[in-house]
């Protein structure tokens, strides 16, 4: 055991451990790797200082860093040893790289721990986020070499396995998953007396369990880190000890058969006798289908899988548990659970290595769920100075507001408008939706762009490179832009209100029943935005609005500092647009970010860091969750929402950048309100 010499030593070399930032003073001769420890600076080893495994490369920082008095050099360090030349010459060691458990202190340093170290000299094939996620996961692999059995010493194998592992890697009180223990002699003897273990503690206060055995000097480990959506699942695979992604990829999620939307698959439960276990058994073979195509991808063998982190909206995150979800469906939409949750793989179907452990993120509330948990994990309103707006866009928006003092929470129903529903001419983002629109102020034309078309419509080329997929709808984020564009060159009023005078300036312009609508493209598939269209957008808006504004109203502030977009959706969303419309507040728009899937990202740093867990069940058991429904003002801010970008709220900010037009108020019928034409039905 390494005693950390006093801060005061100042004789004794300074070493500073980059990206984290943790430094100390060192004797002279003490190894990295027991350096890094001492501070707890997370260093992968697997071989217990063998130097067989290679994990614990780091590299030397040269010059000198004046902020922290340090001149760094690899001088500083320890020549090439004999292990460090054996290991270099079987397995390679990049130019620059020293193995941490040979290499020792001999001055001052700057030692880089790589967070994407990759031994075996595979690619990583996609990156899910480019951000440092600092190593501690749950699961730790460890090599020992142990004494043959002998007749003066009757202590069985797996006895003697424990003691070495106490000896070697300090883990006392272990337990054996039982499945194990049968396997123990073989896995031993095949070995020829040494065997990797894989050891799995969440909780420091917890016994540290062997999930995994194998014979001789294993390498490498994986977890799944997976966002369980209502319409898409997706999936990130990834190595416990280096932290590169293998492999990342989604699929529908089949529950869509028995219902589009979440309550319809609640209703779903409710009207059938076995269709919780029918969904459950769906969303489960999606998962277990998901880990097969990824392995593949990455080339891993799905037993390799050893932790796995899951996030799901609070139907998702019951259905897929195996928990009947009928009391999300109605007041006062109580959770079965909250909190985080551990299971082993098997338990719940998932068909990865036996001993595999499953840790779900806490859920917030009845409708913000574990996904809304993992993106503020990710985003980490509750470790900002400002006022973070952190919005996930969907059917069921949901919204955390807040700093470091203090975070609000609630969910707001929207609908499913933004998804193409209810939309005339909506669909969901696929190749052939319409996902970008420009209206021209002067001549009211629009162009736009497709998805699977890199051109704009009224580029040369697009009629020929759409032809493949064709114009076949309008998907969320051109319904956002297009409305709001209507409204930026008054084709609709503050009110939403199509203005059926412009149609003497724009054939686009035209009558449908008793009232007006905007032609948008005039294909094999005819596309208008209907004054239906805009009111439902204007509903979905309204209700995401008042929730934010409520949130604002409990938080004390008249404005938000910054904004996210999390999400699928979120990613879409263009922020001038959104603001325009009224979606969300009034914010500096170079604040105002999307941030893709969020709540993923948080899983992926639960999943490698086991800390993140301990920080988010912490974090939620503070947040203040505000129940939108019961609020008394909830309907004030909703009626006011309902213009553009809202009827009582000033947006200084946006007006910095984009003309808002002057107020016109028209009856529904497209009429100036002088009576001239009565006020009807919609249609």
């Amino acid at each position: 055991m390494l005693n950390v010499p006093s801060k005061d030593e100042k004789n004794e070399p300074l070493v500073l451990f980059m990206p984290s930032g943790k430094r100390g003073r060192f004797p002279v001769g003490t190894p990295i790797l027991d350096a890094a420890r001492s501070l707890g600076v997370y260093v992968e080893s697997v071989c217990g200082g063998r130097a067989t495994c290679g994990r614990c490369q780091v590299s030397v920082q040269e010059g000198n860093f004046a902020k922290h008095k340090i001149v760094s050099s690899n001088d500083h360090i320890s020549p090439f040893g004999p292990k460090e030349q054996r290991y270099a010459s079987v397995r390679q060691l990049p130019d620059g790289r020293r193995l941490s458990c040979s290499a020792q202190i001999l001055g001052d340093l700057v030692i880089d721990v790589p967070q994407d170290t990759v031994i075996n000299a595979q690619v990583v094939r996609k990156a899910a986020t480019d951000r440092v996620i600092e190593r501690n996961a749950a699961v730790q692999l460890c090599y020992v070499e142990i004494d043959e059995p002998d007749m003066h010493k009757p202590l069985g194998d797996f006895d003697r396995m424990k003691a070495v592992l106490e000896k070697d890697w300090g883990w006392k009180d272990l337990l054996i998953a039982p499945h194990l223990i049968p396997q123990v002699q073989g896995i031993l003897r095949k070995g020829n007396w040494t065997v990797t273990a894989a050891i799995h503690r969440d909780m420091d206060s917890s016994r540290p369990f062997i999930v995994g055995l194998w014979p001789g000097l294993k390498n490498e480990a994986y977890g799944v880190a997976c966002d369980i959506g209502s319409t898409t699942i997706a999936m990130h695979l990834v190595s416990l000890l280096s932290g590169r992604i293998a492999a990342s990829s989604g699929t529908s999620n089949p529950q869509i058969r028995f219902g589009e939307d979440l309550m319809s698959r609640v209703s779903y439960v409710m009207m059938n006798p076995d269709g919780r276990e029918a969904m459950t058994k769906a969303v489960r073979d999606a998962v277990n289908d998901l880990i097969g195509k990824v392995c593949a991808e990455g080339e891993v063998d799905r037993h390799d899988i050893l932790d796995l982190v899951f996030v799901g909206n609070p139907i998702m995150h019951h259905l897929f548990l195996g928990i009947d979800p009928t009391e999300l469906g109605q007041a006062p939409f109580a959770l079965a659970v909250s909190g985080a949750l551990q299971y082993w793989a098997h338990e719940i179907d998932i068909e990865v290595n036996r001993g595999a452990r499953i840790y779900m993120l806490p859920c917030i509330a009845g409708h913000v769920g574990a996904d809304a948990a993992g993106a503020t994990l990710s985003e980490g309103p509750h470790r900002q100075d400002n006022m973070m707006l952190l919005v996930d866009v969907g059917t069921n928006a949901e919204i955390v507001l807040g700093n470091k003092e203090r975070v609000v929470a609630a969910s707001s129903p929207t609908g499913p408008a933004f998804e193409g529903a209810e939309i005339s001419s909506g669909q969901r983002a696929a190749p052939g939706a319409i996902e970008r629109v420009r209206i021209d102020p002067e001549t009211l034309e629009p162009r736009f762009r497709v998805i699977g078309v890199d051109k704009w419509s009224d580029e040369e080329g697009f009629a020929e490179a759409a032809a493949a997929v064709g114009v076949t709808g309008i998907c969320g984020s051109a319904i956002i832009e297009v409305v709001a564009e209507m409204y930026l060159t008054g084709i609709i009023s503050q009110d939403g209100v199509v203005d059926g005078a412009m149609a003497a300036k724009s054939p686009r312009i035209i009558p449908n029943g008793r009232t007006f609508s905007y032609l948008l493209h005039d294909g094999a598939q005819r596309i208008t935005v209907t004054q239906n269209d805009i009111r439902a957008i204007q509903l979905a808006k309204s209700a995401l609005y008042a929730g934010i504004k409520l949130l604002m109203e409990k938080q004390g502030v008249d404005h938000v500092d910054t904004i996210r977009f999390a999400g699928a959706f979120g990613s879409f969303i263009d922020p001038k647009y959104a603001m325009v419309l009224g979606l969300i507040p009034d914010c500096d728009l170079t604040e105002v970010k999307a941030v893709g899937n969020a709540a993923g990202t948080g899983a992926l740093m639960a999943l490698l860091n086991r800390g993140h867990r301990r920080e988010i069940e912490q974090t939620v058991r503070k947040i203040e969750k505000i129940e939108t429904a019961l609020e008394s003002k909830f309907q004030e801010h909703f009626v006011n929402a309902m213009a553009m970008p809202n009827k009582v709220d000033a947006f200084p900010k946006l007006a910095e950048v984009v003309t808002l037009p002057a107020r016109k108020v028209l009856t529904d019928d497209g009429g100036d309100g002088s009576g001239r034409r009565r006020r009807r039905n919609r249609e």
